[in-house]
């Protein structure tokens, strides 16, 4: 069911007649790789993010999860997917702006049972220590954009997608969070897929492809 842990890949086929490294192509992702996603305002990289996640399915093409099409995955497929092995962070951030920023981060941390310990958490909250008890909903995007990063490391993974992740960071803000996820994809040997529009995640890709 869900991700198989054979060659943990994610392949990416599709036959648009658009001038691209991704859309008319097969790309393999490889779980341990690094991958960069560069495009222009508008030419679908959040579209190809919210594809593979499931989200949505107006595309030509077959996306497979080891070698299995996603449009036969059930409900119960998806939820186990995207409970152990994908995470992402959507453009438009995930929390709930009614909460602090702390309790945002263990609300996904209790349904994942992930980060265990009193010290996990507050060690991944580097860059809004400061913050972590203000609504999420009166942090600036920036902020914000740190508290949604968090939570999706809160999960186990195989990959995780990062959709222009510091688009509003300042270099240092980019910096933590390039080692964080450094740390944490390495840890669990989890492929990084991250788009950007220019301004991007400062690693080491193995790949880079223009949308």
């Amino acid at each position: 069911n869900g991700f198989t842990y054979g060659k943990h890949y994610l392949n990416v086929c599709d036959r648009d007649a658009i001038t691209s490294d991704v859309w008319h192509r097969d790309i393999t992702f490889h779980k341990g790789k690094r991958y960069l996603i560069e495009a222009a305002s508008g030419t679908g990289k959040s579209s190809l993010c919210s594809y593979i996640y499931g989200y949505r399915h107006d595309y030509q093409g077959i996306i497979n999860f080891d070698e299995r099409n996603i449009r036969s995955l059930s409900v119960n497929d998806w939820i186990d997917i995207r409970k152990h092995s994908l995470s992402i962070l959507f453009q438009e951030l995930p929390y709930l702006p009614e909460l602090t920023a702390i309790e945002n981060i263990q609300l996904k941390n209790r349904l994942t049972n992930s980060k265990k310990g009193k010290k996990s958490l507050p060690s991944l909250a580097i860059g809004i220590d400061d913050k972590v008890n203000e609504k999420a909903g009166k942090l600036s995007f920036g902020q914000q954009q740190r508290v949604a990063f968090i939570r999706s490391l809160c999960q186990p993974f195989d990959f995780i997608f990062l959709d222009e992740p510091i688009s509003h960071l300042d270099n240092e803000n980019g910096t933590i969070m390039g080692r964080l996820l450094t740390e944490e994809a390495s840890r669990q040997e989890a492929g990084i897929i991250v788009t950007s529009i220019g301004k991007h995640l400062e690693l080491e890709y193995d790949e880079i492809y223009k949308l």
